[in-house]
Parts: C-alpha cells; sequence; structure tokens
C-alpha cells in the first residue's frame, strides 16, 4: 500500500486533485452538518445544476469558468434562500425551479457553441486531468476562506442551525448567518466541482453529515467527526480510483457509502446493546 501511495504522490495533477479535493471535502462537511439539520441538504444539488449551467455559458462565451460560476453560484444560492423564507414558494419548490431552469440554460447554451465537448463532460462528471495552476490556487484560496468563515463565526452558526427564534430573541442576525451558510455553500460546492462533478458534488455536503450522526450526538462531535470521514472518504476513494482506473467521482461517493452503511450498523448495535 506505501508503494501505491507513494507511486500516486509521483504525479503532480494527482497531488494538486488531492490537495484541492481534501479541503473541499472538509469544506462541504462542515457546512453539510448544518444544512441536514437544517433540512437544507438538497440546496447543494440544486446548485450544481446551476454551476453546470454557468460552466456551459462560460465554455461557450470562451471565458475562465470558475470567474464566471464563482458569482452566479453565489446569486443562485442568495436567491434560492430568499425565495424559501419570504414567498408561497417552498424551498424544495425553489430549488427545483432554479436548478431546472439554469440546466436548461446550459444546454442551450452547449448546443448553440460546440456542442456536448471534452470540458463540459468533465465538469459534469468530474475529471482530475481538468485541474490546471490557476484551478488549483484559486481552489485552494476559495476553500481556506469558507473554512476560516465557518470557524470564526461556528457560534452563531451553531445557534442558527438549531433554534432560530431563539438566535433572534438574543439578537443575532439570522438572515445575515443564513446567506452565509448558503454563500459559503455554493463557492465550496462551485470549487469541488472540477473534481467531482456537478452531478455528485451534493453528495460530498450530504454524507459525511448522516454518517456522523448515526454515532455521533452532539453538534460539535458531529462536525468534527464529519470532516475526518469526508477526508478520509475522498483520500481512499482517489486512491481507488487510480488502482481501478474508474471516474474520481464516483469512487469517493461509493467509499462514502461504505462508510455510512458502516456507521450505521454501528448505530444500530450501540442501541440495541
Amino acid at each position: 500500500m506505501a508503494d501505491i501511495i507513494i507511486e500516486i504522490f509521483s504525479y503532480n495533477f494527482i497531488v494538486r486533485a488531492i490537495a484541492v479535493g481534501m479541503m473541499v471535502s472538509l469544506c462541504a462537511a462542515l457546512l453539510g452538518v448544518s444544512l441536514v439539520l437544517k433540512r437544507y441538504s438538497m440546496i447543494g444539488d440544486g446548485l450544481g445544476h446551476v454551476g453546470f449551467g454557468s460552466l456551459c455559458i462560460a465554455i461557450a462565451l470562451n471565458t475562465a469558468p470558475l470567474a464566471v460560476s464563482v458569482p452566479v453560484m453565489i446569486i443562485a444560492a442568495t436567491a434560492l434562500l430568499k425565495i424559501s423564507e419570504s414567498s408561497r414558494i417552498k424551498g424544495d419548490a425553489a430549488i427545483a425551479v432554479i436548478s431546472s431552469s439554469a440546466l436548461a440554460a446550459g444546454i442551450i447554451a452547449t448546443s448553440l457553441s460546440s456542442g456536448l465537448n471534452v470540458d463540459v463532460c468533465n465538469y459534469m462528471f468530474g475529471s482530475i486531468l481538468a485541474m490546471s495552476s490557476y484551478d488549483v490556487w484559486l481552489s485552494v484560496s476559495l476553500s481556506a476562506a469558507v473554512l476560516v468563515m465557518f470557524v470564526l463565526f461556528y457560534n452563531k452558526v451553531f445557534a442558527v442551525t438549531f433554534d432560530e427564534s431563539f438566535a433572534k430573541a438574543t439578537g443575532i442576525k439570522v438572515g445575515l448567518y443564513n446567506t452565509l451558510i448558503a454563500i459559503l455553500t455554493a463557492v465550496t460546492i462551485v470549487v469541488g466541482m472540477r473534481i467531482m462533478g456537478t452531478m455528485l458534488i451534493s453528495s460530498l455536503v450530504v454524507f459525511p453529515a448522516l454518517t456522523s450522526m448515526r454515532c455521533c450526538f452532539s453538534f460539535k462531535s458531529v462536525v468534527v467527526c464529519s470532516g475526518i470521514v469526508s477526508v478520509i472518504c475522498f483520500f481512499t476513494g482517489m486512491v481507488i480510483s487510480y488502482l481501478f482506473s474508474i471516474p474520481a467521482g464516483a469512487s469517493i461517493i461509493a467509499v462514502n457509502l461504505i462508510a455510512f452503511t458502516a456507521f450505521f450498523c454501528v448505530g444500530v448495535i450501540r442501541k440495541r446493546g
């Protein structure tokens, strides 16, 4: 196993993918705990579709995909939150409307330009070969910013997650911190789309949180466990992807599924014991 890991780290493009992927996995896992508890977990899937649409438009216009996707995703995340809070459209319906509209726009842009080319497929299903040096530096910088913001506002995020009414009563600006969570989620998803693909990126948000909740029962323990599980599953998935020449995104999700099953069984055994 040691020889395989050394061989993997001898390739610069894999090192770049692992560096970015671990940062993204950690960010997604931390934010995922709050999103799952607030029943906003499907926002990741919706934003993945929005990201695909914005990427297709960026490729059609021959502009930098991430430079276009980041602001579009932030606007979409904020819009989803505001629509869910202040209108008659419920959260799941709002996600369906915005995500399907963005996906349609992306497909139209692709059809009118170069068609379903390699770049579009890389973003749809993920590709570690697609990580350029610019992507790496931008992704690491954005992921680091997400982690710093989460740590700085951890107590506020905790309060808003569990009891918004109490948080309001104590003077916390609930709307502001909900928006912050949505923006950080949008940035995390757009950064991870290169490796995981827009179709699978939302799984990084949901799986680690659900896995940790099988055995951990406090917010802090779930957050810490989610981060550890997510990073381990990502690295294991990358190794499996290298060994068997399968897409990285799919192998990472498969490992997350195995971890969830294992934690679920342990949780059932603990309850019966």
